[in-house]
Formats: structure tokens, sequence, C-alpha cells
């Protein structure tokens, strides 16, 4: 597949039935791969990882958002992790010869079609809206319990669909977005409020990195917090500088570090970054590492014999 966009949609749910079929859904289109998929009580959350090309995943991200629709009903929703749908957010990023502008469209397209099919209101985000309407935490403010009084606000219309919630599946945020890293890390402490204090200090917005958003979540089974993370620009914020950063406020509350874990898909680039840090390597590419460069040096070969085979015909 030359062309490669990834969807990495969340849906709002942690039922296994529901989980099944909704990847059931995504079986049924050719052309698209299940890469990750993972989901959690706790957060009360799916969160999917799928490439395809152009009309492949469109194709799937709709089939995908029906089932969601059909099957999740808001009204019985408990979760940690903000939210205002079923489908809450279904973000298009571009691997590989595809543009940002190209997912822009595609988000639009997907958007345009859900709300119409199913009556669903949807917001654009990110590189698909406009500045001022762009942010996440801007669209899901109050969440899904304060969606019927927020989406009647003039300045708060839905881009596409009615500006009235659908009663079991709230709304749909959609957009376009680079690649980003989701990190997580476990503390040592069932204490919550501990745990949102050293989140808030790596929150971009409450003082934190400027690519960074982070909240703090009980996993009560466990009897400890998370620290849960996306950062939207690893090349500006590294992820062992947010690391270095939170083991400093944990300790600074007395708090030690279990343990930490990706969430979703990893780019390679901000492992090579982990990797050049701590262990101080001086000379670490993605071109030194074998598997990237086996790839590189297979494609440059077809690519080679793609030519002579032109210009020999």
């Amino acid at each position: 597949m030359r062309n490669i966009i990834e969807a990495v949609p969340n849906f709002s749910t942690s039922n296994p039935t529901v989980v099944k079929a909704i990847l059931n859904e995504l079986k049924k289109i050719a052309n698209v791969y299940l890469l990750d998929y993972t989901y959690d009580d706790y957060y009360n959350r799916l969160v999917v990882s799928f490439v395809g090309n152009e009309n492949s995943i469109l194709q799937a991200s709709l089939k995908m958002a029906a089932k969601g629709i059909e099957l999740i009903d808001m009204n019985q929703h408990k979760g940690q992790h903000p939210r205002i749908g079923a489908v809450d957010v279904f973000p298009f990023i571009p691997l590989r010869h595809i543009s940002i502008e190209t997912c822009v469209r595609i988000a639009k397209k997907f958007g345009k079609s859900l709300a119409e099919k199913h009556q669903v209101p949807v917001y654009l985000y990110g590189m698909a809206a406009e500045p001022e309407r762009s942010d996440l935490d801007w669209i899901r403010k109050g969440e899904y319990e304060a969606l019927f009084e927020m989406i009647r606000k003039p300045e708060r219309k839905p881009d596409y669909g009615p500006a009235v919630p659908h009663p079991t599946a709230g709304a749909t945020i959609t957009g376009a977005r680079k690649v980003m890293a989701g990190f997580n890390v476990n503390l040592n402490t069932s204490d919550l409020k501990v745990a949102k204090k050293i989140a808030r200090t790596l929150h971009a917005k409450k003082g934190g990195f400027a690519t960074v958003k982070a909240m703090a979540a009980s996993v009560p089974k466990k009897k400890i917090t998370q620290i849960g993370m996306s950062i939207t620009n690893f090349d500006q914020t590294p992820l062992y500088r947010v690391f270095e950063v939170l083991k400093l406020e944990a300790a600074r509350h007395n708090v030690s570090i279990m343990s930490s874990e990706f969430c979703g898909m990893t780019p390679i680039k901000s492992l090579i970054d982990i990797a050049a840090y701590y262990l101080k390597i001086d000379n670490l590419s993605e071109d030194r590492v074998l598997e990237i460069a086996i790839q590189k040096a297979m494609e440059k070969d077809l690519q080679h014999d793609q030519r002579k085979s032109r210009l020999g015909n």
C-alpha cells in the first residue's frame, strides 16, 4: 500500500461485546489493517489504531462509527476520561505519501456523512477546524453531562448535523492531526488529589509543556493512580523531558513511579529520542535502526525496478 493514512478513533465503551462488534466492522473492508486496540474500565474507553488508503479508511471509519452509535448508550456511560459522545473523537493522520490537507478532506467527508446518516452532531477539531474551535478541551467543556446545554450556544453550533445531541450517542469530534505519542505513567499512590496536582504541572493550559495534555485517573483494581498524557509534538517536547519533570514532581509529593506504558502505537522517533538521551548515544538516528534500514533499502530497489520497467515499455 503506497498511500497510508492512520485513524485512531476513541469510543466510549469498555464492554468486550461492543468492542468485538466495532472491530468486526473493520474486518469487512478490504485494504485496511488493524494495528492495535486497547480498552479499560477506569477510563471506560476503547482506542483503536488502523491504517488504510483514502477510500478504505473512510469506508471502515463510517462502518465502525455506525456500530458504535448503534450499541453505545451515553446515558449509561460513566468514565474518567473526558468525552461528549459514543464515538467521541475520530482523528485522521497522514503517515506516508499523504498530505494533512487530504486528511482534513477525509475528516470533513466523514463528519458530514455521519451527521446526515445518523443525525449525530459533529464538531471538527485540530487542523480541520478554525483555530478558535480546534482544541479538544474547548469542544468537550462540561463533557457529555453539559452537552445539551452547551450545544445550544451560538458559538458552539456543530459543524455538521443538528444542534441537538443524539439521544443516546451524544456528539462526535473528528479532524486531522499529525502523529502524536500517548504516554501513561502509573504512580504508587491511590491519592487522586496528589495525582491531579502532578498532572496539572505537565498540562499545557495549566502552565506545563506547550504540547502536552495530561490528566489523572484512578485505577481502583490496582489501588494506584495514573497520569495519562498526549504529547502532540514530541520533536518540540521529547518524552524523556516530560518523564524527568514528572519524576521530580512525583518525588516532591513523596510518590514513586511504578511503571509506564504507551497508549496505542508509538512513533519510532520518540523511542530513538529516549534511547539517545538515557544511553547517551551520539550517533543514533532512524537510518541506524536495522528494520528501518532494511525497509528503505528494499523500497529503493523496488523503485529502481519500477523505473527500469517503465523505461523498457
